[in-house]
């Protein structure tokens, strides 16, 4: 796709904007990827409802129905061979990348030798601009320092460099469902000392790499660093990518400090096996074995299927786009490298 050097005008009233969500709650890359392209092929999907389990939404996934695919991933090698089928839609990937070691996350192979040439690879297949670099969450344990984490941030930043353009930080929550079990191995959350102390050799290291540092739903004004709030379902990003300059609301069902824009998150919680110990999508490493162990390349559904129980809805996505769309000069679409 060559750039549109001049403004195009489009009246597109009534057309519906989709940010699809793959996905928050389970790494769909990692150990789904057949899954979703076979939904993708179909052009539907189930997803229940994690709140009221009865109900059920089809979401359609049709190229005019979706204007932009976020993916969420620790390690996307099993997704790779499936790029091409993407080619037309416009999507980017957040791929987290922590230093941690089997302690902490015990599903993911190794950093330096596997997971950053994993990253350099996909980055130079779809372009560094849609890979976006999270190092989340920074926790604190008698083996992870925040000297630590300087290091390893520093480090990781260096082998990164033309990569990506962006760094995505985040500190450790201790949410209800992990609180326990991070208080019982002695991880813990940095105190605000350590997150300055952090966040100000993260900023420039980050710089100097030609990156942008930014945050993912904190409270601390980290501006004096150089690292500024963040969204991760970035609207500013999807109107790059897409052409077209969009109208969408802050996600209600996020954290308040939360900058995302609205997505539909197609992903099942308690489904994800890579057993990382500060993860809050899954009850217990028990409980995700069962569900995970329900999964089925062809299903409609994430590890389930519907009963007659179930009352299923066409989701409609709201009307988002603006009705006057300018294409901006360099936008990238599903383009390939």
């Amino acid at each position: 796709m060559k750039p549109v050097k001049e403004p195009v005008v489009m009246n597109l009233t009534g057309r519906l904007l989709m940010i699809l969500s793959v996905s928050r709650r389970t790494d769909v890359p990692a150990f789904y990827g057949e899954w979703f392209i076979n939904r993708l092929r179909d052009g539907f999907v189930l997803v229940r409802n994690p709140v009221n389990p009865k109900q059920v939404s089809k979401i359609l996934l049709s190229r005019e129905n979706i204007d932009c695919i976020v993916f969420w991933t620790k390690n996307p090698e099993n997704f790779m061979k499936y790029l091409g089928e993407l080619y037309e839609y416009p999507f980017y990937f957040q791929f987290t990348l922590n230093g941690y070691g089997k302690d902490i996350e015990p599903g993911m192979p190794d950093k330096k030798k596997e997971l950053i040439p994993l990253f350099q690879e996909l980055s130079e297949k779809i372009g560094n601009e849609r890979v976006i670099w999270r190092y989340d969450p920074v926790l604190i344990s008698k083996d992870y320092s925040i000297e630590w984490h300087i290091h390893t941030f520093e480090s990781m930043a260096e082998a990164l460099e033309g990569y990506t353009k962006q760094a995505v930080i985040s500190f450790l929550d201790m949410y209800r469902k992990i609180s326990r079990r991070m208080t019982q191995e002695g991880i813990r959350r940095p105190t605000e000392e350590e997150v300055f102390q952090f966040a100000q050799r993260a900023g420039t290291s980050a710089g100097n790499h030609g990156m942008t540092a930014v945050t993912c739903a904190e409270h601390y004004d980290l501006s004096g660093f150089g690292i500024r709030p963040g969204s991760c379902i970035d609207r500013v990003l999807v109107e790059k990518l897409i052409g077209m300059k969009i109208s969408v609301d802050k996600d209600k069902n996020q954290r308040p400090e939360c900058g995302c824009a609205e997505s539909i998150d197609i992903g099942s919680y308690d489904t994800c096996p890579a057993g990382c110990l500060y993860c809050y999508a899954g009850h217990s490493r028990e409980f995700v074995n069962q569900t995970a162990a329900q999964y089925r390349p062809e299903a409609l559904m994430l590890c389930g299927k519907t009963d007659q129980f179930d009352k299923i809805t066409e989701r409609k996505a709201e009307s988002c786009v603006i009705t006057q769309l300018s294409f901006f000069e360099g936008s990238t679409g599903g383009q390939m490298r």
